[in-house]
C-alpha cells in the first residue's frame, strides 16, 4: 500500500459516520478464546471530545472510493505543570486503524496530521494514554512519533453491588455547588500537574453529577468553606457520568463464569443484609461513574474517603445501568490507598507518554516543563479524558 493513496480528512458526519462505526467494530475483536472489553460510543463518534472547546476528529481514507481505514481524536486545553504555571496541552486519543490496513504507516500519518492541527491551535505539548501492556501503541508513539514515557497511573475499579454500602451516622455528606467547588479545587490542586484552567466548565457540565464532601458532623461548626476555612478532617471528590457518552460490555466469557456471576447477583438481591460482593452484569452494555478531584486531609481522612466512595456507590445503585465506579490516580497519590476497589478489575499502569511540539526547542523531555521527575505526587485526571 502506498501512503500517497491514503488521505487524512476532518471527520464529516454525513460522509463518514456509517463507515467509521463499521471500521471501529472491526477493531473491537479481542483475542480468540479470551474475554474482550467492547466500547460503544453513544450516537455521535465525536462525543468523547465534544466537551472540550478545541477538538477535532480525523479519518484516514484509502483508495478512490475513500474507504475509511483509520481514525484519531484530539483536543487542546490549558493545564498546570505544577505551581500554578499554565501551558497549552494537546490530548490524543481513540487511534484506530482497520486490521486489514495496519503496518502501512497509517497510524503514524494520523498522529502527524493531528499534531499539526494541535500546534496550529497553540499546543506546546501533546500526550496520550494507553494500557502499559499495549505494546503496539506504545511502540508507535515512542519509537516512531517521538514521545517519551511520562507517568504510570493506577486505574481503580469498584463494581456496583445490589446492596447499599453503609455510611456512618456521624459523617455528614455535603453537596458542594459548582461555584464553591471551583474555588476549593483551585486551592487544593494549585501545585498539581494537569489541573485544567477551565475547571468551571467541567463542574458545570451536564455530565457532572456533583461535588461531594465528607466531614465528621462534630466538625461542621469548625468550618466555613466559602471563606476557605476547612475542617480538621475531610474528603472531597466529584462524579462524572460516562453513561451518556459511551457504554462498555465484556464479551467472550465462558458459560460457567457467566453463571457464577449471575449467582452472586441473585444471592445479593435476595439477601442484601449479607452484603455479598456481587459481580455486576458486565455482559450487557453498562455505564460507569468516573471519580475525579479526589482529595483528603486530616486524621480521619482515609475513612471519610471510603464513606464518600460508598455514597457514590449508592448513587450508582439507585440510578441503575451503572456497573462500576472508576478512579485514576497517580501512583504516589495518598488518596490511592483510601479508594475501595477490586484488584481483579483494576490495573497499576495506565501509561502516559508526552512529546514537545515546540519546533524551536530540541531539548530532551527531562528538560521540559513536564519532566520525568514529578514536582507533585498528585496528577489531576480530567474526566473528559476518560
Amino acid at each position: 500500500m502506498s501512503l500517497k493513496i491514503v488521505v487524512i480528512r476532518e471527520y464529516d458526519e454525513e460522509r463518514h459516520k456509517v463507515a467509521l462505526e463499521k471500521m471501529e467494530k472491526l477493531c473491537e475483536v479481542g483475542q480468540r478464546g479470551k474475554p474482550s472489553l467492547v466500547t460503544d460510543l453513544m450516537g455521535d463518534p465525536i462525543c468523547r471530545i465534544r466537551h472540550f472547546p478545541l477538538h477535532v476528529m480525523l479519518v484516514a481514507e484509502y483508495g478512490e472510493e475513500g474507504e475509511v481505514v483509520g481514525v484519531i481524536r484530539g483536543c487542546v486545553k490549558t493545564v498546570t505543570r505544577g505551581n500554578s504555571v499554565y501551558v497549552k496541552l494537546a490530548y490524543l486519543l481513540g487511534l484506530r486503524v482497520s486490521p486489514q490496513h495496519r503496518r502501512f504507516g497509517i497510524g503514524t500519518k494520523l498522529v502527524e496530521h493531528l499534531e499539526e492541527w494541535c500546534k496550529q491551535k497553540g499546543a506546546k505539548y501533546a500526550y496520550m494514554a494507553t494500557d502499559c501492556t499495549n505494546e503496539p501503541s506504545i511502540n508507535l508513539f515512542t519509537k516512531k512519533c517521538g514521545y517519551s514515557k511520562f507517568r504510570a497511573l493506577t486505574m481503580l475499579v469498584q463494581p456496583v453491588y445490589a446492596h447499599y454500602k453503609p455510611i456512618n451516622s456521624n459523617v455528614a455528606i455535603l453537596h458542594i455547588p459548582p461555584s464553591l467547588a471551583r474555588l476549593m479545587y483551585n486551592h487544593m490542586f494549585a501545585n498539581s500537574e494537569f489541573f485544567p484552567q477551565d475547571i468551571e466548565l467541567i463542574l458545570s457540565n451536564k455530565l457532572n453529577l456533583g461535588t461531594f464532601m465528607a466531614i465528621p458532623k462534630k466538625h461542621l461548626s469548625k468550618c466555613d468553606l466559602r471563606r476557605g476555612i476547612y475542617p480538621p478532617s475531610y474528603a472531597i471528590l466529584s462524579v462524572w457520568n460516562t453513561k451518556e457518552v459511551f457504554k462498555l460490555q465484556v464479551k467472550g466469557v465462558s458459560p460457567l463464569a457467566h453463571a457464577c456471576c449471575v449467582g452472586t447477583r441473585v444471592l445479593d438481591e435476595w439477601m442484601p443484609w449479607l452484603r455479598v460482593p456481587s459481580f455486576p452484569n458486565i455482559f450487557r452494555p453498562f455505564g460507569v461513574y468516573f471519580l475525579y478531584g479526589l482529595h483528603m486531609e486530616g486524621k480521619y481522612s482515609t475513612q471519610l474517603m471510603k464513606y464518600l466512595c460508598g455514597f457514590v456507590h449508592n448513587m450508582a445503585r439507585d440510578e441503575g445501568g451503572c456497573g462500576a465506579i472508576v478512579a485514576e490516580l497517580g501512583q504516589r497519590d495518598p488518596v490511592r490507598e483510601a479508594v475501595p476497589h477490586w484488584s481483579k478489575f483494576s490495573w497499576d499502569e495506565d501509561m502516559w507518554c508526552i512529546k514537545n511540539l515546540d519546533e524551536d526547542s530540541k531539548h530532551v523531555i527531562s528538560s521540559h516543563c513536564f519532566s520525568s521527575r514529578s514536582s507533585s505526587p498528585v496528577i489531576f485526571v480530567d474526566p473528559r479524558d476518560f
